[in-house]
């Protein structure tokens, strides 16, 4: 049955999700989209767009999307069975860490300056930037970017708005959530 399905995926995703949401997304991405096909990549990346500009945490709220989406997708028609599938995702996705966090904070405190714990957080580290980096590229595809071989127009005007929307952000520090309202009205505009 799906239900158990999308429990056990969300569980292993939140178990080895380190650093987050955005270093989730490639997890959540290899798991729907490329193993199960229960998503195509344009819903995988419309999901990500939706989680992004929801509150929460955006592995979370990507759990909850991708949840409710693959149990339609799957032939449950009916907005309870989709629903049944949010809670389901939300519940795996979290459940690791709730019992990862009662488990490392009972021994966290007495053990923090030991060799081998410290030696575990130095490795983590890269590990969490490969998976941030590896979040970002696979959202650098033909659904966000459009192709340069097909429509020149869609394609280059999706790379200015990624660059200005990156040096906006990194460079001069403007808010993230008026740079995705700010182009969000300019692609709306734009296209």
């Amino acid at each position: 049955m799906i239900f158990l399905y999308i429990f056990y995926t969300f569980f292993k995703i939140g178990l080895f999700g380190f650093g987050g949401g955005y270093a989730m997304l490639s997890l959540i991405q290899g798991e729907v989209v490329t193993r199960y096909n229960w998503l195509s990549s344009k819903e995988f990346t419309d999901i990500v767009a939706i989680s992004q500009m929801t509150p929460g945490p955006i592995g979370i709220n990507s759990a909850t999307y991708v949840g409710y989406t693959a149990v339609q997708n799957a032939g449950f028609d009916g907005i309870l069975y989709g629903i049944l599938g949010s809670c389901t995702a939300t519940f795996a996705v979290v459940l690791p860490s709730f019992i990862l966090m009662l488990l490392i904070s009972k021994f966290f405190l007495k053990y923090q300056k030991h060799p081998m714990v410290e030696a575990v957080f130095k490795g983590l580290r890269p590990a969490v930037v490969g998976l941030l980096a590896s979040a970002a590229l696979l959202l650098m595809n033909v659904e966000n970017f459009g192709s340069f071989n097909t429509d020149k127009y869609t394609f280059i005007v999706s790379v200015i708005i990624f660059i200005i929307t990156f040096v906006g952000t990194y460079k001069y520090k403007l808010n993230p959530i008026a740079m995705i309202i700010v182009m969000g009205i300019a692609g709306f505009l734009i296209y």
